[in-house]
């Protein structure tokens, strides 16, 4: 269990603890007869899970205004503020006439990143009638920096709600936390979605120009066509990055790659696609099969003087699509292979990226079973499997 999700567990345990006593004073349905938990503890997790949607998208005016209001809920207070640095990003409660305050009131918690409890003058507003008399103030962290603050304001402001509020604002913290994680996630997975397009060799490029401009004069048509075969390549493998496409259009860019490269090599380079239909919908990571192909025909041809055969299969194996991507060459050590799918030699700049990059993308979205398996001895040629299951459910 990650220490994020440890602290998440803790955070929300003792909320509960802090939370329920003071809501069992105002309702005498607190325990049932059966010993079942009671009708507050459920209430308390449901509040909580309907402002976990909006944290999870990190400290913002619109995640703190879709929230706010459940927190206060958690709270039972007259008032409570969601603040950052530039200002308050939500308000919600009564004496509406603090708010315009509430930055002057977290200053010194956002720059000390301790609590404070406000009382007396520092909460006079003038506005008759107006029940608020003192604020708590929680600091509100990710990753140990202080990136906002929580306020609660109340008629008054006890040992008890101190606490209560300082549990809330730490189970907010590890909400911000870990829509951080997702964020750092999501921007490595870019990372690794540009390398790969940074992959597509220079060289590849060069060559199935040359290729085409050969064609030019001897056969026009003939370089129309690859010319347009360049262009369908390029544009799917430079587009706007997402997480996931279909196994078609997966399997159309390599296609498309396949014919570049048959230009160039012709009948040197042999290969087979064969897919299952019921296949072709499956979702799959983003460029997550040309490396494998441009890996066959790079180190399955040139072990055998630039010929050979690579074979793309695909097939339903029930909740899992089932891909190989093969080639006849020489093979090679299995201690090579084992290099080949080493993330820490791509990280140190040894050796070609694109295998090992796959390898990493399947393991982060899938799980660490569903990585590149790689079958290969020397003279036996190199097999590349990969699962995709048929639901793109993250780990």
């Amino acid at each position: 269990m990650s220490t994020s999700v440890w602290a998440l567990l803790c955070a929300v345990s003792t909320l509960l603890g802090f939370i329920l006593p003071r809501r069992r004073q105002a309702s005498p349905r607190h325990s049932g007869e059966d010993g079942l938990p009671d009708e507050t503890t459920f209430a308390t997790l449901h509040v909580a899970a309907l402002a976990a949607p909006s944290l999870r998208a990190g400290l913002t005016r619109d995640s703190a205004r879709k929230a706010i209001r459940h927190l206060r809920t958690l709270l039972g207070t007259s008032a409570i503020a969601v603040t950052d640095a530039d200002g308050v990003l939500a308000w919600d409660g009564e004496a509406d006439c603090h708010r315009d305050h509430a930055p002057e009131h977290a200053r010194t918690v956002l720059s000390s990143g301790r609590s404070r409890v406000v009382t007396g003058g520092a909460l006079t507003c003038g506005t008759p009638g107006c029940a608020i008399r003192a604020a708590a103030i929680v600091p509100l962290t990710v990753d140990g920096r202080v990136v906002g603050a929580l306020a609660a304001y109340d008629a008054e402001v006890g040992p008890a709600l101190v606490r209560t509020v300082t549990e809330v604002a730490r189970w907010v913290s590890c909400q911000l936390e870990l829509a951080e994680l997702d964020s750092s996630r999501q921007r490595a997975m870019e990372a690794e979605t540009r390398a790969l397009r940074a992959q597509i060799s220079p060289h590849f490029i060069y060559n199935s120009l040359t290729t085409i401009a050969s064609f030019v004069r001897t056969d026009p048509e003939r370089a129309r066509e690859l010319l347009m075969d360049f262009a369908d390549f390029t544009r799917y493998a430079f587009r706007r990055e997402r997480d996931f496409t279909t196994l078609a259009d997966e399997l159309h860019c390599v296609d498309r790659y396949l014919l570049l490269e048959r230009a160039r090599f012709g009948e040197r380079l042999r290969f087979t696609v064969r897919v299952a239909p019921e296949v072709l919908s499956v979702p799959v990571p983003f460029l997550c099969l040309q490396p494998l192909v441009e890996n066959a025909i790079k180190h399955g041809m040139a072990a055998t003087g630039g010929s050979g055969e690579v074979r793309v299969l695909a097939w339903d194996a029930g909740r899992e699509a089932h891909v190989t991507v093969e080639d006849d060459g020489l093979g090679m050590d299995p201690e090579r292979a084992r290099l080949l799918l080493d993330s820490s030699r791509q990280e140190r700049g040894e050796g070609g990226i694109g295998l090992a990059n796959v390898d990493v993308r399947l393991r982060h979205i899938y799980g660490k079973d569903y990585g590149l398996v790689v079958e290969t001895a020397l003279g036996a040629g190199t097999t590349v499997r990969l699962r995709l299951p048929k639901s793109p459910r993250r780990k």
